[in-house]
């Protein structure tokens, strides 16, 4: 498909180009980020959950187009209606779930500001996942323990939450008997299905200091930027780790870690080339394994250990979604001179590729 979007894009009226987002995830620090660089929005909605869009932030948007299910997004008038206007289609996390990752490669033909094959490889369960992708690039991640059988020590076993597919469902135990013991429970609470536990991932728990490092990689300049850290605030995970010893035995439901927030953070100066060359080294590798790479926004979630080492549990390869970076990150002070949200770096590079007429190097 990208020789085709690519020619669209060269047919685009380069001076009425919107900024398109899935309204949710990240909408608002892309469409603020695109304001700040003169763009138009288009914000796509659904009935229930438009508000935030249509009323509360409604400045953000020039454009909205509002539909009974976010899923109805790759139908043939939407893309028309996108295709229009001009748009420039930012994708985040919602937009792969809802929309699915077949309908993105195959009917969703609008120009992408990101890596339209490689969204795919966010899953556990498929070819050329993030696994493969972090081994090739030497990029440390937790041991996998490829039976259920063999766990010996503190694991995370890894899948999806059943009824919130855009969320996680995953859980930690520490033997055999453990997993079995949760795993049941929750499957019987309606957390997990049976059928995702079969392919879920299991591993080694890593112990350390959690950073989410977000990243940008230039496709005009070739070059990966460290946009800043946050960290997740998860429900209700959080509200554990503030009781006591006492209360915590207490506590009798199933802990769940479904992200509800961010904190900003700082990365220790002296590990800078290390949270650069983790970067470097994966974009590089994407370029290889899925031409022409990654494009825009990426994030390696993980820990420094105590040996302030990086092991990465996650992986981004789209908008990660941490809107706390606009005000709580000094990288892009130091770099650019202005606090930056990821939205706006997103936008830079668009304008700088408009204005090279280099728009069709931009998309995928």
């Amino acid at each position: 498909m990208r020789s085709e979007i690519q020619a669209l894009a060269g047919t685009y009226d380069a001076d009425n180009i919107h900024i398109g987002v899935l309204g949710s995830h990240s909408a608002l620090e892309v469409g603020y980020g695109a304001r700040e660089e003169g763009f138009k929005t288009v914000v796509i909605c659904q009935k229930g959950r438009e508000k935030t869009y249509t009323q509360r932030f409604r400045s953000l948007f020039d454009e909205v187009i509002l539909l009974e299910k976010f899923s109805h997004i790759s139908s043939p008038n939407i893309v028309e209606k996108l295709r229009t206007l001009n748009t420039i289609f930012v994708p985040n996390r919602s937009f792969s779930v809802y929309c699915g990752y077949d309908n993105i490669e195959t009917r969703f033909e609008v120009p992408l500001f990101g890596a339209r094959t490689m969204l795919r490889a966010e899953e556990r369960d498929v070819p050329k996942n993030q696994y493969y992708l972090m081994e090739k690039a030497g990029v440390p991640f937790p041991k996998i323990i490829r039976s259920a059988e063999h766990i010996d020590r503190l694991v995370m076993v890894k899948l999806p939450h059943a009824v919130r597919k855009v969320e996680r469902g995953f859980f930690t135990c520490s033997s055999f008997k453990e997993y079995t013991h949760r795993s049941e429970d929750l499957i019987k609470k309606g957390l997990i299905t049976r059928s995702d536990l079969e392919n879920a991932v299991i591993e080694e728990f890593v112990v350390g200091a959690l950073f989410n490092l977000d990243y940008f990689y230039s496709p005009l300049q070739d070059d990966v930027e460290f946009m800043g850290a946050d960290q997740r605030i998860e429900t209700d995970i959080e509200g554990i780790l503030h009781m006591t010893a006492e209360e915590q035995r207490a506590f009798s439901q199933t802990p769940t870690v479904i992200p509800i927030g961010h904190r900003g953070l700082t990365v220790r100066e002296s590990q800078l080339d290390t949270v650069f060359e983790l970067g470097e080294k994966f974009a590089e590798t994407c370029k290889q394994e899925y031409p022409p790479g990654i494009f825009g926004c990426f994030a390696l979630q993980g820990v420094f250990n105590r040996d302030l080492k990086f092991y990465t549990f996650d992986v981004s390869l789209r908008v990660p979604g941490a809107p706390i970076l606009l005000t709580s990150s000094p990288y892009t002070v130091y770099k650019y001179g202005i606090q930056m949200s990821v939205g706006r770096r997103i936008a830079m590079e668009i304008r700088e590729a408009v204005n090279a007429g280099r728009l069709s190097d931009c998309v995928t």
